[in-house]
């Protein structure tokens, strides 16, 4: 009985690490302000929502290791992803204009346009994750997800403060090239971010299919393609290192839409071409 009650504890604790997680990512990126402005504190807050990504991760793994699985921890687990991949990237996306407010842009978005922006990223994360308990049954094999993920989506706007840090080290580059880079890379994504937060939002609550990235890369055999893609992923890591998160979570993110959209793209032109011929 002990070590059946240790097991069912397990799953739980594991959940509540990520609403930690996403408490001490707000926390920190509050300390954001003229007197800090480092950016350490940012790049921290933004490790904490990805280490809620992987507490998010495993205690859906040891729940069903232990066959704990319950209602009472599915609703839980969602109370919590509200707050690490709802709340806390939408915090870091406001948080992140204020970190930058010294770099030099051709206009400035108005603080109330950043407000609701931050405010649909959360409303949009809710409904995804609300949308997820109602939609998935307990026997689901989640090989894919309709509509973006909420972690992937936190992922997303999280992996920008984690970028701003290494092109921040570029920048103070003695090398020419690397710190043009820099200068270019800052103001453009500090125009980019909101705009990519909303279409992330967008994202969340449509109808995309996304695959399980998890399930697929570490369940069953592995095609060619998937070592190949794995290759890939490596070597951009080692090339562009910090910049390779948000290219690789904008990817995963924005790849699946511009891919359906293509495909009804094809399909539209291809019977326009019919409807001319006959």
């Amino acid at each position: 009985m002990k070590r059946a009650k240790l097991f069912s504890v397990l799953p739980t604790m594991l959940t509540l690490s990520n609403a930690a997680c996403g408490f001490g990512a707000i926390t920190f990126a509050a300390k954001v302000g003229p007197e800090n402005a480092g950016g350490s504190e940012l790049f921290i807050a933004a490790i904490l929502v990805f280490l809620a990504m992987v507490f998010d991760m495993l205690d859906g793994s040891a729940a069903r290791w232990a066959n704990q699985t319950s209602d009472f921890g599915a609703q839980l687990d969602s109370l919590c992803d509200g707050i690490s991949f709802g709340v806390a990237p939408a915090f870091l996306m406001l948080q992140y204009n204020h970190l930058t407010s010294d770099v030099a842009l051709p206009f400035q978005y108005h603080p109330r346009l950043l407000w609701v922006i931050a405010v649909l990223f959360v409303v949009c994360a809710l409904l995804r994750l609300a949308r997820f308990n109602v939609e998935t049954e307990e026997d689901d094999s989640h090989d894919s997800f309709s509509g973006l993920p909420s972690p992937a989506a936190a992922g997303v706007v999280a992996s920008f403060p984690i970028a701003l840090r290494g092109l921040r080290e570029l920048a103070a580059d003695n090398e020419a090239t690397a710190q043009q880079l820099a200068i270019w890379l800052i103001p453009a994504i500090k125009v980019a971010l909101p705009m990519i937060t909303l279409a992330a939002a967008c994202l969340m609550v449509s109808r995309v299919r996304y695959s399980h990235v998890f399930n697929q890369l570490f369940k069953g055999r592995r095609s060619r393609q998937h070592v190949i893609q794995l290759v890939f992923t490596g070597a951009v890591i080692f090339v562009v290192r910090e910049m390779a998160v948000p290219l690789i979570f904008c990817y995963f993110a924005f790849a699946s839409p511009l891919r359906a959209a293509w495909e009804r793209l094809e399909v539209v032109l291809r019977r326009g071409g019919k409807s001319r011929q006959v």
